[in-house]
């Protein structure tokens, strides 16, 4: 996650030593979790989800964080699949 970008977006897919994982940046600087509910509300609305369908499950002040998106399944793996791709 980057704060204090010049936009919000979902970059794309980075590798990590974990995997591979989303890059997004957000605007807000990482000052009493902004940053965190920025990323939320962004992930929320790629994924066409209520902000309480994401969780931030680890990471609360590292740059590196995971986020859980519940919902359904068949709906939530071809919006994920879209980074993918590209």
């Amino acid at each position: 996650m980057t704060p204090k970008a010049s936009r919000e977006a979902i970059q794309g897919v980075m590798p990590t030593p974990d995997g591979s994982a989303l890059k997004v940046s957000v605007t807000v600087p990482p000052d009493k979790g902004k940053a965190n509910a920025a990323v939320v509300a962004l992930l929320a609305k790629a994924f066409g989800v209520a902000k309480s369908n994401v969780t931030l499950k680890q990471g609360d002040t590292d740059r590196r964080k995971v986020f859980h998106v519940s919902g359904d399944t068949k709906v939530l793996a071809p919006i994920a699949e879209q980074w993918i791709k590209t």
